[in-house]
């Protein structure tokens, strides 16, 4: 099977499938229970679940998920799904991301009336959503798929930015200006510990997490890329925990200063909490580029 590199399908939004170069759980929707988060209809409506590949800039959202007050991507998708069908529908996501934090590839599920085929619903919402948030494609999936739990895995990109045009109004929205030297081979290092399955209570917000999370991860890919004016950092994983990949980065880019030593990442690896761990980068710099399900999620006439 064709590899498709990390890099190269972070620049496009999540298309059919989405698992080119990627291991496939054909068993993996057909094994899932109907779970609550998803809307039920009346059996005359016939609703048929939808994957909406949903891109957003976050800056002026307080995160996905719908607040009482503040203004959420979840909350404007909602209304929009509302206008539409004249009921709440609610929108579920892949993950939550934080305030500030953007999307390439946000998987968002909703279940519609059989009128509303992907396409028309597609149109139609980019028709009345804010300019901030836009539906890339959309997908018509089998019954059992849930947007969260159907994931086979999650891919983030963190942007550095290391050169004087990286404070300009025009980039500092979407990534961190480091206005110090960053050693190479220690940003390598300190990534190629990651990959693998670990336990990252050193990288997550405490009690964010149910209490008996076992907090393990499974890190596929984890790399810093040079790129024009700076880095960027790609991680894909099964799961994410809060503020996970933000502690990573944070953490790293102290290691590349020289204000931390080498081999930091890995002895944090197996400690019991966040007390020794650096600052959480900023938000601005991270963006969800991609969630990934397994072919067998799709319906046929997708």
């Amino acid at each position: 099977m064709e590899k498709t590199s990390f890099h190269a399908a972070a620049q496009w939004p999540a298309g059919h499938g989405g698992t080119r170069g990627l291991p496939r759980d054909e068993k993996r929707c057909a094994e899932l229970k109907r779970t609550p988060g998803m809307p039920t209809f009346p059996r005359a409506m016939d609703p048929r679940p939808i994957l909406l590949v949903t891109q957003y800039d976050g800056g002026r959202f307080a995160g996905w998920q719908r607040q009482p007050v503040a203004r959420t991507v979840q909350g404007e998708m909602e209304a929009v799904l509302s206008r539409l069908c004249g009921a709440h529908i609610p929108a579920v996501g892949a993950g939550r991301t934080d305030a500030g934090v953007h999307a390439h590839g946000q998987g968002v599920g909703v279940r519609m009336p059989a009128k509303w085929s992907p396409e028309r619903l597609q149109r139609a919402m980019n028709a009345l959503l804010p300019d901030d948030i836009w539906i890339a494609t959309a997908h018509r999936m089998l019954e059992d798929f849930h947007p969260r739990r159907s994931a086979i895995e999650r891919r983030y990109g963190y942007l550095v930015g290391t050169d004087d045009e990286a404070r300009s109004p025009f980039r500092r929205r979407y990534e961190w200006a480091v206005r110090h030297p960053l050693d190479e081979t220690a940003l390598h290092g300190e990534a190629g510990s990651l990959v693998g399955e670990h336990t990252f209570r050193a990288f997550a917000v405490a009690h964010t997490a149910p209490i008996d999370d076992h907090h393990r991860c499974v890190i596929q890919h984890a790399a810093w890329v040079k790129r024009d004016g700076g880095w960027v950092f790609e991680v894909a994983a099964n799961r994410f925990l809060h503020h996970m990949v933000r502690f990573l980065v944070g953490t790293m880019i102290e290691v590349a200063r020289g204000r931390r030593p080498r081999g930091t990442i890995a002895r944090l690896l197996v400690a019991p909490d966040n007390a020794e761990t650096s600052a959480p980068a900023p938000a601005q710099g991270l963006s969800l580029r991609q969630v990934v399900y397994p072919a067998s999620c799709y319906a046929v006439d997708a």
